[in-house]
């Protein structure tokens, strides 16, 4: 029985020997409080978790079959899983409501009674606490996407969002019709390229896109890393191959500078990516931190187009992490804005890179500007984007895409008349502003 409106689904994936089976299910309702019928621990390594009944009082009328109670005909999909937590997985719910779309939450057992597990129409537990046995376990996640039978996952940003190799298993999944589970993000060959930082500046340098000075090896001793350091001249910063949130970075200004910070970045790197290989290059001073948002997608396999929205500047940051977002920046002039469009939009041709991105630059005071990493998710600061671009929902259109529908036609139309442009002025086109938008993150050493 599946009472109409917020029906929801629950599923436990037991993990025994890298075996993983179903072996719960249960019915939980929005609208009535379910009763409480089991409480057990599983057996083994595992987790406890608790069974729910579905509650009979309510009116028959509100009682309907489940293959009837199917979502909007015309949605790009059924159904999505979304392979994350918190508050991004309540951002997709949102949208997926709005589209008529069955959506999937995952949760390890401490987030059973979170929101995301809530306002989803199922949910899979899919481990226990820790997010290395919970939402980082790629063979769990997968698990869950064949028995909910989603038609197309989510990652969000953070965990397996810019895991190439869980893309590639997701694309390799084939649903009981014989059709192809979607993995809404870009292919896995977009990851690798763009994932690695040495490979992403040779890839963009390739393009045609302004490149930070620096040498384009592995810096593979102190020795080493001073020798580069003199060549390109001080200062210089240090950087994991496989960086990010500021991690395994190092500002030098001199040798004993380097020297130490090639120790302290290798470690930091193996630490927190497994992968200790560093590079080193120019340090910009005094830059501002400038990150263009993008959507790609084709119509029905055809030409790949390209749109621009609005730059976020997060030039204001504490320990190279992102305290405040802000659009517009107050920097850029508008020729310098164009041109910016027109070497992401060359990336993106060059890597065949289809969904949501994000391409950073560094902007020095003469608004020269430089390739700093191209980040191939959704980001936290999306909304601020979104609040800036006439309404546009980031998320839909990322679901178009990976749909085939290409990119939806009326942010195309926010561009305006085309009519009298140049190829190379349309190419320097972005949505417009529209307001202003600004977002602050507060973090736990900041209250």
């Amino acid at each position: 029985m599946i009472i109409a409106g917020r029906q929801r689904a629950r599923y436990l994936i037991q993990s025994k020997w890298n075996r993983f089976t179903v072996t719960s299910t249960h019915i939980k309702t929005r609208h009535n409080p379910p009763s409480l019928i089991e409480s057990k621990a599983i057996t083994g390594k595992l987790f406890s978790t608790t069974h729910y009944s579905t509650s009979s009082s309510l009116p028959k009328s509100q009682v309907l079959d489940p293959l009837l109670d199917a979502p909007n005909s015309s949605a790009s999909f059924r159904k999505i899983l979304i392979a994350n937590r918190g508050e991004i997985a309540r951002r997709i719910i949102r949208t997926c409501r709005t589209e008529g779309i069955k959506t999937v939450a995952i949760y390890s057992t401490i987030d059973s009674k979170s929101p995301h597990v809530t306002e989803a129409d199922e949910a899979v537990c899919v481990g226990p606490a820790a997010s290395s046995a919970s939402y980082l376990d790629a063979d769990n996640v997968c698990k869950a996407i064949e028995i909910t039978g989603a038609e197309a996952v989510h990652p969000g940003y953070g965990f397996l969002s810019e895991n190439a190799e869980f893309a590639r298993r997701v694309e390799k999944m084939i649903l009981p019709s014989g059709k192809p589970v979607k993995f809404i993000g870009p292919s896995c060959s977009a990851i690798v390229a763009m994932g690695d930082k040495i490979n992403s500046k040779q890839i963009a340098h390739g393009a045609n896109v302004n490149i930070i000075p620096g040498f384009d090896g592995f810096v593979t001793s102190q020795d080493h890393a001073v020798t580069i350091a003199k060549e390109i001249g001080y200062p210089v910063m240090i950087k994991a191959t496989s960086g990010g949130g500021g991690k395994g970075m190092r500002i030098c200004y001199n040798d004993a500078q380097i020297k130490e910070g090639f120790l302290l970045s290798t470690a930091e790197a193996k630490s927190f990516f497994n992968d200790e290989r560093l590079f080193i290059e120019k340090y910009i001073e005094n830059p501002h931190h400038i990150e263009i948002q993008l959507l790609a997608g084709r119509k029905d396999g055809g030409e790949l187009e390209i749109l621009c929205f609005p730059e976020r500047e997060c030039s204001i940051q504490r320990r190279n992490q992102k305290v405040l977002e802000e659009s517009p920046s107050p920097l850029l002039k508008p020729e310098t804005r164009a041109e910016m469009v027109r070497q992401v939009k060359r990336l993106v041709r060059k890597v065949n890179y289809s969904s949501a991105g994000t391409v950073e630059f560094l902007v020095d005071e003469e608004q020269n500007f430089y390739f700093l990493e191209m980040n191939t998710r959704l980001q936290v600061e999306h909304p601020v984007t979104e609040m800036v671009s006439g309404g546009v929902d980031l998320v839909h259109g990322m679901i178009d895409v990976a749909a085939g529908k290409g990119i939806p036609q009326e942010y195309l139309d926010k561009l305006g008349d085309q009519t009298d442009l140049s190829p190379v002025e349309r190419d320097g086109l972005s949505i417009p502003h529209s307001g202003y938008a600004i977002e602050v993150r507060f973090n736990q050493s900041c209250v």
